[in-house]
């Protein structure tokens, strides 16, 4: 994957105000700590009140760094760096007969300022130029901002809901999206 540029609002919400120049660029090995603490926040706050608060604050980024691969064909992650920063991840899956889209996660922070968009076209792109007509993510029950967001993006629901074990066991339903590429 070549490296990619876009700018976004520092401050989202301000109709006017600076912006920052954001890089999408492939995650690799020394990357897992920083994408970690990224997605182990974007849980902590986009879960709460979905799942247990005392599952949330346990969760521990030096655990999950030591789950990925980021040195594999597939799955892939594409990273968006603010200067050094890791501020956002998304994983694509290209095993198998549709395309999915295993994780989208912004930092808390930066919500709402067009990083999520982005990295969703990226993993869009990518599975497209893989071969895919047709690609699926799964999204955490409940996970009503998530929806919005998904459905902003040309996403629907298809009806499907999958009990997924997570990390320490905890049992929590996913629902799919699904969209043509």
């Amino acid at each position: 994957m070549k490296e990619v540029r876009f700018c976004v609002p520092v401050d989202a919400t301000a109709a006017y105000g600076w912006v920052m120049a954001i890089t999408l660029r492939r995650a690799v090995p020394d990357d897992a700590l920083d994408v970690a603490r990224v997605h182990v926040r974007a849980w902590q706050i986009g879960y709460a009140g979905l799942m247990p608060d005392d599952y949330l604050t346990a969760l521990d980024p030096g655990v999950w760094a030591r789950r990925y691969t980021f040195d594999v064909a597939s799955p892939a992650t594409t990273l968006a760096v603010d200067g050094d920063t890791v501020v956002g991840l998304a994983t694509v899956s290209t095993v198998g007969e549709v395309g999915e889209v295993w994780a989208l996660y912004v930092e808390p922070a930066r919500w709402g300022s067009g990083i999520g968009a982005n990295l969703l076209d990226a993993a869009v792109r990518h599975l497209r130029d893989a071969g895919f007509a047709r690609a699926e993510l799964w999204a955490l029950r409940g996970n009503d901002r998530a929806a919005r967001f998904y459905a902003a993006q040309g996403w629907t629901r298809d009806g499907r809901v999958r009990e997924d074990v997570g990390q320490g066991g905890l049992v929590h339903v996913d629902e799919c999206f699904v969209r043509g590429l």
